[in-house]
């Protein structure tokens, strides 16, 4: 089984911002939600993928992905995804021998940053940068899927600050 295992954070300083490698514009949308697992569609830059993965809160969760054309990525985001279509930067930061990747997102989660960084084994350790602030790896808002139902934009002061 292929497993994601990652942890999620708030930033707290635009420091990260001149340690950029790259970075990737992506949009994506889901195509199915349910309780067990989400499908997603994703065109970053000009790939595509499809990619499924389990709805398991926390810091691990099964994860598949699979390359699809282009053109079909453009359609099923145009015709079949609920909405709305996450749109999003993601820039990659090496830090202390890890990519971190940090989302910043646009559209109707404007304003929402958050850093990834993927570890290879569940309780690895890892630096944590000095701008990456609150660990939100357990907070189901924070998750793409979940900012179709309550986008950002429309998240009170407390949780946009606290993480509440």
């Amino acid at each position: 089984m292929a497993l994601e295992i990652e942890h999620k954070f708030l930033l707290i300083s635009d420091e990260w911002r001149g340690l950029v490698k790259r970075s990737e514009v992506f949009r994506q949308g889901y195509l199915s939600n349910n309780p067990a697992a989400s499908v997603r569609v994703r065109i970053a830059n000009d790939q595509a993928s499809l990619n499924i993965k389990g709805m398991t809160i926390g810091t691990h969760r099964p994860e598949y992905e699979y390359s699809i054309p282009l053109q079909d990525a453009a359609e099923l985001l145009e015709q079949l995804c609920a909405r709305p279509i996450i749109e999003k930067t993601r820039h990659f930061v090496d830090f202390a021998g890890k990519t971190w990747e940090i989302d910043e997102f646009a559209g109707e989660n404007l304003g929402l940053i958050v850093a990834e960084v993927e570890l290879e084994t569940i309780g690895e350790s890892f630096q944590r940068p000095a701008w990456a602030g609150i660990d939100v790896s357990g907070i189901e808002r924070y998750y793409n899927v979940s900012l179709l139902k309550y986008p950002y934009q429309q998240w009170t002061e407390a949780e946009k600050t606290y993480g509440a």
